[in-house]
């Protein structure tokens, strides 16, 4: 089985919608998939309860300490591929979450601001060493043209590999990801031939691919037009480290 998890410090950075399209696009491609969702706030089981359809099945664990627990029964009971939300900032489940973590999504609106408050998510994962890739998420359309002087800001410090850590392609702000949210669906059930969806397949894919799986027969080929990158992404891979609480960031969870 493995574990993605969708973990950001900033709120309304779309780590809910995202989980749920990701999972749909999982069972598509041939997944047993579970979602977890670790937020109080309960916005995956809220549309859970809109849903008519059995999958996916959404378990709500808050406790740090059954995280790793329930991941291992899930192994145990056939689910190949756990998707789990998380709440804003940094919480134990969410710490616990990263520790088991196979790949962390990492979710971003493309504006500067954003990107910088991603700084102590991304010194857990790194603490933890796990695979990672931002998504920029609720992008509009022209987002290059309006962030084009933001990369100046930041120098020349973006010393890694784009390609390596900004997952494609990026999310365009549309209404029909709410829309679906809102009647218990994914936008992949909701507009299956819209852009959202198409999007969203390939999105799949390409986590699917980074985490080193091998397409299924029923995958659709990854669109080739992408939504243009904004020059504001160097300023992800220059994001300083938060050195100064590594040690709460690698303590175990607490167990029974």
């Amino acid at each position: 089985m493995q574990t993605i998890v969708l973990t950001t410090q900033k709120g309304g950075a779309g780590k809910t919608t995202l989980a749920i399209s990701l999972a749909l696009a999982a069972i598509r491609a041939g997944h047993n998939v579970r979602l977890i969702d670790t937020d109080t706030q309960g916005s995956v089981s809220n549309w859970r309860r809109r849903r008519t359809c059995a999958a996916p099945i959404v378990e709500p664990i808050y406790a740090a300490r059954q995280v790793e627990q329930r991941l291992q029964s899930l192994s145990r009971e056939g689910v190949t591929m756990t998707i789990v939300d998380t709440a804003a900032g940094i919480t134990a489940a969410t710490v616990s979450a990263i520790r088991y973590a196979d790949f962390c999504l990492i979710p971003t609106r493309p504006s500067l601001v954003d990107i910088e408050a991603t700084a102590a998510t991304l010194s857990v994962v790194r603490a933890w060493r796990k695979p990672f890739a931002y998504v920029l998420n609720q992008t509009p359309i022209r987002a290059a043209a309006r962030l084009a002087g933001a990369e100046n800001s930041l120098g020349d410090e973006a010393a890694l590999d784009i390609d390596d850590i900004l997952a494609r392609p990026s999310i365009v702000m549309r209404n029909d990801h709410q829309d679906a949210l809102s009647v218990g669906l994914a936008v992949c059930e909701y507009a299956p031939g819209g852009k959202s969806a198409e999007e969203i397949r390939a999105l799949w894919q390409w986590i699917d691919a980074r985490m080193g799986n091998e397409a299924t027969a029923t995958d659709e080929p990854i669109i080739e037009e992408l939504v243009e990158t904004p020059a504001v992404l160097p300023a992800m891979a220059a994001l300083p480290r938060i050195e100064t609480d590594s040690a709460l960031f690698l303590r175990a969870p607490a167990r029974n």
